[in-house]
C-alpha cells in the first residue's frame, strides 16, 4: 500500500498565489466602480439643484442638496417653486407614462412567455416534418439586427393594420415569442424527464394537458429567468415605442423622459429634473433583480430533473 503526501506549498507559489488573487479583484472592483460611477451620478445630479450645479458642474457630492426634484416629477411641486429651484417650469405626467410602461411591459412579458413556451415545447417534443430544420431556420433570426425589420414593421403597424398610437402597435412585434426565448426554454425542455409526461399521458393527459400541468410547474425557474429578462429589456426600450406610441394616452416612460429633457425653453435641459425621473424609473427593475437575481443566475444553468 502506497502512501502519498502532499507537497508543502513555497513561499514563492504562496506569493504568486496572492498576487493573481489580487490582480483579480483588482479588476472586479474596476469593473464594479465603471458599473456604479454613472449610477452615482445620477443620485448625485437628481439631489442637487440646478443653479448650484451649473455653478460646481465638476464636484462629485450633491451641490444645493435637496428631495424636491423627486416632488417635481412626481407633481407635488408647483410650476413658481420649480423655476425658482432652476427648473425648466415644464412638467412631466410621471403617473400616466409609468402606467403606460408598466401596461406594455406586463403583456409584453405575459404574452412573449406564455407563446415562447408553448414553441419551445413543440420543438422539443412534438414530432412534425422537418422539425430540426424549421428550428434552425427560426433560430437564424438570431443573427438579424433588428433595425432589418424596423421598416417592414413600421409599415405593417402604421399603414396595414392602422395600430398607430396604441398599445396593441407597441407590443405587437414582441408580443408572441422571440427566437433567443425559444432556444433558452427548449435547452431546458430537452432535459426534462420523458417519464413525467409518459405517466401524464396513460392518466389520459392531452398534449396541452400535459404541457400546462406537467411541464410548466417544474419549468418555473427558467420561465422566470425569461420574464425577468424580457420584463428589463422592455420596460427600458426606446425606439420602437418612440415610432407607434407618440400620443400622450400610450407614451411609455422612456419617451417621456425624452421629450422632458427636449422642453428646455431657457437653451439648458433640465438634468436634476430628468436624472430624478430616470432615478424614480429605475426602481422597478432594480427591485425585480433584487427578488429574483439569484433565481436568474441559478436557472441559467439548465438544472432540471434527470
Amino acid at each position: 500500500m502506497t502512501t502519498h503526501t502532499l507537497a508543502p506549498v513555497s513561499i514563492g507559489q504562496r506569493r504568486r498565489l496572492s498576487a493573481g488573487t489580487f490582480a483579480a479583484w483588482l479588476v472586479v472592483g474596476l469593473a464594479i466602480l465603471i458599473t456604479l460611477v454613472p449610477f452615482w451620478w445620477v443620485v448625485r445630479t437628481a439631489l442637487s439643484t440646478k443653479k448650484d450645479l451649473l455653478a460646481n458642474p465638476d464636484s462629485l457630492l450633491p451641490v444645493g442638496f435637496t428631495w424636491l426634484n423627486f416632488g417635481r416629477v412626481l407633481g407635488q411641486v408647483d410650476t413658481a417653486t420649480a423655476i425658482a429651484l432652476g427648473g425648466s417650469g415644464q412638467k412631466i405626467n410621471f403617473w400616466l407614462f409609468a402606467r403606460n410602461s408598466a401596461i406594455v411591459t406586463l403583456v409584453t412579458v405575459v404574452g412573449q412567455t406564455f407563446f415562447s413556451a408553448l414553441a419551445a415545447y413543440a420543438f422539443a417534443r412534438l414530432k412534425f416534418p422537418l422539425r430540426d430544420q424549421l428550428f434552425n431556420l427560426y433560430l437564424a433570426a438570431l443573427m438579424i439586427p433588428g433595425i432589418v425589420t424596423l421598416i417592414p414593421n413600421y409599415l405593417l403597424i402604421h399603414r396595414d393594420l392602422d395600430w398607430g398610437n396604441t398599445f396593441l402597435g407597441i407590443v405587437a412585434p414582441t408580443l408572441l415569442m422571440s427566437p433567443f426565448a425559444v432556444f433558452f426554454l427548449r435547452q431546458f425542455f430537452l432535459g426534462v424527464n420523458r417519464e413525467l409526461e409518459e405517466a401524464a399521458a396513460l392518466d389520459g393527459a392531452s398534449i396541452f394537458g400535459i404541457f400546462w400541468r406537467v411541464i410548466l410547474p417544474i419549468s418555473m425557474p427558467p420561465i422566470a429567468t425569461l420574464g425577468l429578462l424580457t420584463f428589463v429589456g422592455t420596460w427600458n426600450s426606446y425606439f420602437w415605442p418612440s415610432l407607434v406610441g407618440k400620443d400622450e394616452s400610450v407614451r411609455v416612460l422612456t419617451v417621456a423622459l425624452a421629450v422632458f429633457k427636449s422642453q428646455t425653453p431657457q437653451g439648458v435641459p433640465d438634468w436634476t429634473g430628468l436624472m430624478a425621473a430616470t432615478l424614480i424609473s429605475m426602481i422597478p427593475t432594480l427591485g425585480v433583480f433584487l427578488l429574483f437575481g439569484r433565481r436568474v443566475v441559478n436557472s441559467i444553468q439548465f438544472t432540471g430533473f434527470k
